[in-house]
Order: C-alpha cells, then sequence, then structure tokens
C-alpha cells in the first residue's frame, strides 16, 4: 500500500489554531464502521454512546516545556557568560539555537533532543539555558538528532525546562501564546509527566462530562504513554510497509491491566481515548496468547495500518489526523476501509470540521 493512498486535501483554515471553550463543545462525528455510516454531534453527545459497563482507557501523561532557547558558546576562548541568565541577557561570541527535548536515554542525564539549526551544533559544544542550566553535544544521530548530557537526572531537567522552556506546539499551529495555553494543551486528568507532545484526543473531556460518565456506569482505566516527536514525522517512504516506526515508553499498572481483562472477559467494550491508547495496549497484547494486556513497563515499537488484527480495541475516540501520517493509517485500519475513512474526512472537510490538535472529534464504534 502506497502512503500517497492515504493523502486528502485540507484547506488550511480548517486547521484549529485555538481550542473551543468549553472543551466538550466540539464537533464529533460518530462512525458506524460496521454499517458504514456517521452522524454529526457535539462531544458532549458522548453520554448517548457509551453504556455502563464500557471500559474508556485514557493515556495519562502530562506534556512539560520542552521547548528551550539556549546559546551556543562558538569560541571557548573568548566566549563569555553573564550569569545569571535573564531572558534580556546575551552571551558574548555566541549563536542562538533552538532545542527539542525529545526524550530521556539510558545514561544519567543524556537527552535525545532536535536542534534548530543543527548545522550551528558541533561535538563537545556547550549550550546554555540559563545560569544553572546547560547541556554538551556529545554526539550526532544518523536520523538527525543530537545526544546532549546535562548535569542533571531526568526530573531535574523537566524541571528546569518547566521554569525556563516553553509548551512545545506543533508547527501548524501558528497562533501567537494565548490565555490559558499551559492548560488547554494538556488533558484534565493529565498527572505523569513526560510527553513533548500532548495526547490530543483526551482534550474534548471536561471533570463534569467524567462525572456523568461515571454516574453513567461507565469504567475507567489509564495507560501511560510518553508521546514523543515520532508520533507526528512523515512517512517518507512511498510504500508504507518501508516505514519504520519509533519506539515510545509505556507503561500499564497491574491495576489498570485487570480491569481491561475483566471487561474483554465478560463481553464487555474497551474505548481507547487516542491513538496513543490503541498503540499502547495492542503494542502489549502481541505478544500474549488471547484478547489480553499484562502489566508493562518499556518500549513499545508497533505501527498499526490496513490488515492489523486488532485485539483489545472495541471502540476509538480520536481527533482528525495529518495527511499521510501514521495515524491516519491507524485510523483507517480500525475502521477497515481506507476509502470509508477518506470519505469520511471529506465530509468533516465539507461541514467545516476544526482539524488536528485543537480540532474536533471522531468517535469509532
Amino acid at each position: 500500500m502506497k502512503t500517497s493512498d492515504f493523502d486528502y486535501e485540507l484547506p488550511e483554515e480548517l486547521i484549529a489554531q485555538t481550542p473551543l471553550e468549553p472543551r466538550d463543545s466540539s464537533y464529533l462525528m460518530v462512525i458506524d464502521k460496521n454499517n458504514k455510516t456517521f452522524k454529526h454531534q457535539h462531544f458532549y453527545d458522548i453520554l448517548d454512546y457509551l453504556q455502563a459497563g464500557d471500559v474508556l482507557v485514557w493515556n495519562n501523561s502530562k506534556v512539560f516545556k520542552a521547548r528551550l532557547h539556549g546559546w551556543v558558546e562558538l569560541d571557548e576562548k573568548t566566549a563569555g557568560v553573564k550569569l545569571p541568565l535573564k531572558s534580556t541577557d546575551k552571551i558574548l561570541n555566541s549563536a542562538k539555537v533552538e532545542i527539542f527535548l525529545v526524550r530521556p536515554m539510558e545514561n544519567f542525564g543524556v537527552w535525545k533532543v532536535l536542534a534548530k539549526p543543527g548545522k550551528k551544533l558541533r561535538l563537545g559544544m556547550k549550550v546554555v539555558f540559563a545560569g544553572d542550566f546547560s547541556a554538551e553535544v556529545i554526539a550526532r544521530e544518523m536520523d538527525g538528532t543530537f545526544l546532549m548530557q546535562f548535569n542533571d537526572n531526568d526530573v531535574e531537567v523537566r524541571a528546569k525546562a518547566n521554569k525556563y522552556g516553553e509548551v512545545p506546539l506543533p508547527p501548524y499551529i501558528k497562533t501567537e501564546k494565548f490565555l490559558g495555553l499551559e492548560s488547554r494543551y494538556q488533558t484534565v486528568y493529565a498527572k505523569t509527566e513526560g510527553s513533548v507532545a500532548a495526547p490530543t484526543a483526551g482534550f474534548h473531556f471536561t471533570p463534569e462530562l467524567i462525572e456523568k460518565l461515571k454516574n453513567k456506569g461507565v469504567e475507567f482505566a489509564e495507560i501511560t504513554l510518553h508521546v514523543g516527536l515520532g508520533t507526528f514525522l512523515p512517512v517518507k517512504t512511498a510504500d508504507i510497509e518501508e516505514h519504520k516506526m519509533h519506539s515510545e515508553w509505556v507503561e500499564l499498572s497491574d491495576k489498570n491491566a485487570h480491569t481491561i481483562n475483566n471487561a474483554k472477559i465478560e463481553g464487555r467494550r474497551v474505548i481507547a481515548v487516542g491513538t496513543t491508547t490503541v498503540r499502547t495496549l495492542e503494542g502489549i497484547a502481541q505478544g500474549l496468547e488471547g484478547n489480553v494486556v499484562c502489566p508493562w513497563q518499556g518500549d513499545i515499537n508497533i505501527f498499526v495500518s490496513p490488515g492489523f488484527k486488532f485485539k483489545i480495541i472495541d471502540a476509538l475516540i480520536t481527533n482528525f489526523h495529518l495527511p499521510k501520517s501514521t495515524l491516519l493509517m491507524l485510523v483507517s485500519a480500525f475502521v477497515g476501509s481506507r476509502e470509508f475513512t477518506l470519505e469520511c474526512y471529506e465530509e468533516a472537510v465539507k461541514e467545516n470540521y476544526r482539524f488536528f490538535s485543537f480540532g474536533d472529534a471522531m468517535l469509532i464504534k
């Protein structure tokens, strides 16, 4: 199957630049994948489609301020640093560089990062973000990323990033910072810090809607998948079978695995909130006999494309994804028809749905 098979036309004005208020006022396209039909609703109408005994599984990962602005010392003999650094301070004989923290590595203080512009970085160079926050370039990877050595552990690096950095919005969001950005580019149930991009399907839930679902008898379970940049990287191969999927760190506790397995045994629906939840549960299940999951902590590497056999997920809540992306391929696989999936996308364009991170949602059942 060709990557170009998952392309579609999207007017730029339909790319949502800011979120709607309240969160659950967004559109919701309800798709019946078996009968190949769809309905136009609002997200708060999801109460009508979930029932007592359903298990709603979401990703509780929390975004941190992974975008950092720093200075590269160009000449060790003459470069000077004024400490402590303030936003107005300049480093003499230096060049500005933007560093995007991707994920921590196994070695103490080592992080995989993206750099802009990357051509400024050389091995051994020091990048200074603040008087108490800097890192050294120790390697350049084949994929264009860098490894940088910090003097702090993972928790301390994220704490300083939250102090000095910025919320890492996707590149298709051109809007300047707006009031409430830090809370709106986050789900209301986020608690485990580690993502550089938000699991956006969960944006539509409000505390009030969650409470109504609980009162209806819907059960909840959670996973943790720290979203990395690989989720949004374009597929560069002409054939999707040749695409190399990135690895992602995930965690599923014994308690949550038990909740999900009980639902499968009893014939109740497991409903994934977002593609990250799908990749976690289906990735864990692939190595097991039967339609079950087990407690897990570690990397998952799974590429879900048409023809994939789902073992856990019975319904999916997700946003509208970029053309030719692995996320659109995953949705097509779950719908069971690339053609019908793209038909739904065409309908969404015709009805002026809002696309991508701050956009509208679909429920596929």
